[in-house]
């Protein structure tokens, strides 16, 4: 006899969200839907008709745990709309705070698994290795973009100043000796998550996997004209979950896809493994090549070099892109400027993008394993949130499609 299992919300992740998954009488999951059921913010309404400059500060809000993907993400779209080509040394700026807020954010990461895959007896030292990873990657942040947390030196056009020599040779010298460390830490969370001895194929899923960039993003490689969205309630056969969630489902190519670090091993590494280990090791791997890859930024950057662009703020009303490789998948922001306002603004989140794959990678296993999937995933609710327009008395779509707000 099936039972259906709810866990509401679920833990260890941004936002609020629902596992649902119907069981059968060995406790397998033989139906798995996840979903955002966190409350809408209505941020893009916020910065429409408001003055390009309004949006990246506004966005930044969208989650207090991905502010820099959004950062980069609006100043990206708004160039895009307004034809700006940012300095070299701006672009190298811009590249280095996402790979250090990579780091930082894969290792929040281990912290909140831990308790699934350390032992008491490598606790201490596995937090100690977060807590001093994270230090030296947020002060990177804070030298380079003005703030851990919200960035205020990113900027419409570039950054807002360069850094000093001082600064980049202080820099260069902590982020090399870091490299040793992560390389220490890597082993160890990966050497533990194979110790747990998952079941083989736990969740796997075979859809199409979808990256722009290895490291930063490139909107060439985003291709609007293949994307589409459809409501929840279209999504998931149970109608209940399709009134609650607050999300639509993006599709590529008429499918859905999965974002991510994974994601990016599978298209630019040729990464052929999959299921919640990948994404854990994939995850893991990605904390070494962006520490490199601050390293080798600050070796090349010319702190003389302009990292401001000229731009005219009036625009055209040309739809901007701006693709950003988050620590959680692509992030796509699109803007409108015109009369020097922004005139339509829309993200695509990377939670969105995975949030159909999450709940049938649950499917087939215990159930007791559904929160590890969900895990391997690293999931952002508050970035997903859209809303519906539902009926006050008995809560049913009464609009077939997603109010941007």
């Amino acid at each position: 006899m099936s039972e259906k299992i709810v866990i509401s919300p679920t833990s260890r992740q941004e936002g609020h969200a629902e596992l649902v998954m119907d069981v059968d009488d060995e406790g397998i999951v033989t139906k798995g839907r996840y979903f955002s059921i966190t409350p809408v913010r209505g941020l893009e309404k916020i910065v429409t008709g408001k003055v390009p400059e309004t949006a990246p500060v506004i966005v930044q809000r969208i989650c207090g745990v991905c502010p820099i993907p959004h950062t980069l993400a609006s100043v990206e779209a708004i160039d895009d709309s307004l034809g700006i080509e940012i300095p070299k040394a701006a672009r190298q700026l811009r590249e280095m705070t996402l790979a250090a807020h990579t780091v930082n954010s894969h290792a929040i990461h281990h912290f909140l698994i831990a308790t699934d895959f350390v032992p008491e007896n490598l606790m201490a030292t596995a937090i100690n290795s977060v807590s001093e990873i994270r230090k030296t990657v947020q002060y990177v942040v804070d030298m380079v973009a003005g703030e851990g947390i919200h960035p205020a030196d990113v900027r419409i056009g570039g950054m807002a100043s360069n850094i000093s020599e001082t600064a980049r040779k202080r820099l260069y010298a902590r982020t090399k000796a870091l490299i040793p460390k992560i390389d220490a830490h890597v082993d160890l969370m990966i050497g533990l998550i194979a110790d747990k001895d998952l079941p083989d194929g736990l969740g796997v899923v075979n859809v199409p996997t979808l990256a722009t960039h290895p490291l930063y993003g490139d909107r060439t490689k985003f291709d609007l004209d293949r994307f589409t969205e459809i409501m929840p309630e279209t999504w998931y056969d149970d109608p209940e979950v399709g009134k609650r969630a607050c999300s639509t489902i993006p599709l590529y190519d008429g499918r859905n896809v999965e974002v991510g670090p994974r994601a990016r091993a599978a298209v630019f590494g040729s990464y052929n493994e999959k299921g919640v280990v990948a994404q854990h090791v994939a995850r893991a791997m990605e904390m070494k090549t962006n520490v490199s890859k601050i390293v080798d930024l600050l070796a090349e950057l010319d702190t003389s070099a302009p990292v401001m662009a000229d731009y005219d703020v009036t625009g055209t009303n040309k739809l901007g892109i701006g693709a950003i490789e988050g620590p959680r998948g692509m992030d796509v922001h699109m803007a409108q400027i015109a009369d020097g306002k922004t005139q339509f603004y829309s993200c695509l989140v990377p939670t969105t993008w995975n949030i159909p794959t999450m709940g049938p990678a649950t499917e087939g296993f215990h159930h007791e394993f559904g929160p590890h999937v969900i895990r391997a995933y690293d999931p952002c609710l508050s970035c997903a949130t859209h809303v519906i327009v539902v009926d006050d008395d008995d809560r049913s779509v009464i609009k077939n499609e997603m109010v941007r707000i």
